[in-house]
This record gives structure tokens, C-alpha cells and sequence, in this order.
């Protein structure tokens, strides 16, 4: 895509490496609309890249494979490990297998019945058997819901949490949509105070008790900074973001 969506206004240089701390990387995607209520919605995306101490690479939500970005890839280290975290962020994970055959493929809970589009065989991520070739650097926790589940990691060596869609915080002087601006708003999921929408929430209600186990794990590892998928992510005061956003539950 070139040049703002009409929507909203993308994170741009897109598709490009940007540092967030030692061997730790975002990559910020182009638009894409998600279909909500009858309505299409204009969603930035976003791909988290950490560095492995064997020099591996460890890819969290692979946005789409634009062919410079995967050059780049290619030069930054051997792909290892590919992450669907959640029910909703894996649209991409077949094209990045392709390209990287040798790659283990790890999904949250519940997509191999929810994926609407066919997936190479992976492993489902439990916490009782933390896949060998990241065990000690990235921890992770299981977030367990009636809409998805969404499984959390933790890079220890950054101290860096990474989500995907438990928070959203979307910029409103971004947002061009007077429609979507209005409902990110109503919603609770703008900056300066993004959270889990309204509704995602309440999917949460009948596991609020596990909810809340798995936000005091991510409080307990005291991030500095958490990447989110959608909108601003928080590159300080980690621990304490969480407790905001994060209050419906705490």
C-alpha cells in the first residue's frame, strides 16, 4: 500500500525492521479491514521479530510477506519459529512457512478448529511443555476466552511483554473514519487509555478468574514495554500499563 489509508493512517516506513531493543524488532504491516457487526473495519498491523541467542529468529503475527521485508529477514538470521498467538492473527502463517520450510510452527489454543483457511501441521501451545529453542528466553502465558484464546510472551533478555489483541490502542488523530473513530471511543480501546474493547471483554466473562491469573503473571515478569498489535504500543512503564488497561479484571 502506498500512502495513508483513507481510514486510518498507517505506521509507516511499512514493512520495514525497526529496533525496539537488543535482538528484539517490530515490523508495522499495511491496513486490513476485518469484517465486525456487517461493517469493515480498518485494522494497522503489527509483527514482533526477536533474535534467539543461537542467532535463530523467533516471528510473533507475521504480517503479509512483502518480498523486500523477507529479503531482510532472510539477511537477519535463519527463521526457527513462527507464532500464531491467537485464533484471529494467522492469515499469513501459510505463506511464511512457505517461505521458510524449515520453521516449527506454534498456534494458540483453538485454531486448528478455527482457522478459516488451511494450516500446515504446528504445535499448540501449552505452558506445561515450553517448545525446545526458546525455553528460557521467551515465557509465555495462556489467556483463555469464549471468543479465542490468545497465548502472551515475555522476551526476558528486553523485558519486553508481547500481546496481540488484549489491548488495543488506537490513536483517534489517526483514525480518519468518523465512524471507527467514534467506536474505538465508546469501545475503550483509544489512546491514551486503550484496553480490551467492550465487547471482547465480556467473551472473557465466564473466565475472569483465569484472566486474572494469567494478568498477574504478566505484572509479575515486569515488563518495561509491551508491543501490542493494534495502535500505540508503550515502550515504558510496562508493569504499569498493564494495570491500567487491564483494571476490568485486576
Amino acid at each position: 500500500m502506498n500512502g495513508p489509508d483513507n481510514r486510518i493512517e498507517p505506521y509507516e516506513p511499512l514493512n520495514v525492521l525497526k529496533p525496539v531493543a537488543d535482538d528484539i524488532f517490530i515490523v508495522d504491516g499495511p491496513v486490513i479491514d476485518f469484517s465486525y457487526a456487517g461493517l469493515k473495519l480498518p485494522f494497522p498491523t503489527r509483527m514482533t521479530v526477536v533474535r534467539l541467542a543461537d542467532g535463530s529468529l523467533w516471528l510473533h503475527s507475521p504480517t503479509h510477506p512483502d518480498p523486500t521485508l523477507v529479503e531482510t529477514i532472510h539477511g537477519l538470521g535463519p527463521v526457527a519459529h513462527i507464532v500464531a498467538p491467537n485464533t484471529l492473527h494467522y492469515w499469513y502463517i501459510q505463506d511464511w512457512a512457505e517461505l521458510f520450510p524449515q520453521a516449527r510452527l506454534h498456534y494458540a489454543p483453538g485454531l486448528d478448529r478455527k482457522a478459516k483457511r488451511p494450516l500446515p501441521a504446528g504445535q499448540t501451545l501449552d505452558p506445561r511443555s515450553p517448545p525446545d529453542g526458546w525455553d528460557g528466553e521467551i515465557d509465555f502465558v495462556v489467556v483463555t476466552g469464549d471468543l479465542f484464546d490468545e497465548v502472551d510472551f515475555f522476551h526476558r533478555a528486553s523485558r519486553t511483554l508481547i500481546l496481540t489483541d488484549l489491548i488495543e490502542n488506537f490513536e483517534p488523530e489517526r483514525v480518519k473514519s468518523w465512524l471507527f473513530r467514534q467506536a474505538v471511543k465508546l469501545a475503550g480501546a483509544a489512546d491514551p487509555d486503550g484496553s480490551a474493547p467492550i465487547d471482547m471483554r465480556l467473551t472473557f466473562a465466564r473466565h475472569k478468574a483465569l484472566v486474572r491469573a494469567a494478568v498477574r503473571q504478566m505484572i509479575a515478569w515486569d515488563p518495561e514495554r509491551v508491543i501490542i498489535a493494534h495502535g500505540r504500543w508503550y515502550g515504558t512503564n510496562g508493569a504499569s500499563e498493564l494495570r491500567r488497561a487491564f483494571r476490568w479484571v485486576l
